[in-house]
């Protein structure tokens, strides 16, 4: 065998090897889940949406099963997941939440969504064009059947109403305390710095999250709201739970969900960016 031959024979499977060796490598420097819904793309933002079906998410409405979706309130059309109604009599206290697959810890998420229609009769008043993205939040197989929101931090999403101020990237922490500007933050909902954004025009928001560190709301590009040291409410009730079995009070990671609060909302987006501990 000549030198040439060796090299032809040898050197691309060698170099197939290396490739697979240095994305292994690559990978294995972040944290977070398998993130397998898309390709990355060259920024390595990566789909949890696949534009199709709910693969890859779980749904839990107070008051029903794991999975069970009731009035298929979450479902994708035309290439967009919605959460809808139209097949809701009355809302009577069904909030829903749709669940990722896997738990991540640093990371940013991306999704782009707007508010549409008109709110579910039952519905309440303060969830007027109300949603959120929930982040390190318990496990939806940890809820109860009954149980309304899932332990975590809630990152509040709000559509203007035509005339009032309605920031969005809002705070409001179901089960849980933040620590903002060196103190114990233990108010439910707490506003952001962003402007209102009125009638059903899309919105980008994103999550910076730095596990037990720093999370950051940005809207349309634009910090609004910051804060640290996520953890548990010692006094609230299923909160309490979690802190006996898991003997861990500060959130360092946790599941992301979609909520369903009564008014329909759509979302084109939901993608993430895996980062660096």
């Amino acid at each position: 065998m000549t030198t040439m031959q060796f090299f032809n024979r040898y050197v691309p499977s060698f170099r197939r090897t290396v490739s697979l060796a240095l994305c292994l490598a690559l990978t294995s420097a972040f944290c977070g889940g398998s993130v397998e819904q898309k390709k990355s793309d060259k920024d390595g933002w990566v789909s949890l949406f696949n534009g199709k079906d709910l693969k890859g998410w779980k749904v839990k409405i107070a008051g029903y099963k794991l999975n069970d979706n009731y009035g298929n309130t979450f479902r994708v059309e035309n290439g967009i997941l919605k959460v809808c109604y139209d097949k809701y009599d009355k809302f009577d206290g069904k909030f829903g939440h749709l669940f990722y697959k896997d738990k991540f810890s640093h990371y940013i998420l991306r999704v782009e969504y707007r508010f549409v229609g008109k709110q579910t009769p039952g519905g309440p008043s303060w969830a007027f064009r109300n949603s959120g993205i929930m982040i390190h939040g318990q496990s939806p197989e940890s809820m109860t059947k009954k149980q309304k929101f899932p332990v975590s931090i809630e990152v509040q999403m709000l559509g203007g109403n035509g005339k009032d101020k309605r920031p969005t990237g809002n705070l409001c922490t179901p089960g849980t305390h933040v620590v903002m500007d060196g103190k114990l933050a233990t108010q439910h909902c707490i506003s952001s710095k962003s402007k209102t954004y009125h009638g059903d025009q899309w919105v980008t928001l994103e999550v910076e999250v730095h596990g037990n560190a720093i999370i950051k709301h940005i809207v349309n590009g634009k910090v609004v709201l910051e804060y640290e040291k996520s953890q548990l409410d010692e006094k609230d009730p299923d909160a309490k739970k979690l802190i006996k079995k898991n003997k861990v009070k500060m959130l360092h990671e946790g599941s992301i969900s979609l909520q369903a609060e009564s008014h329909p909302v759509e979302f084109r987006k939901v993608e993430i960016l895996l980062l660096k501990k």
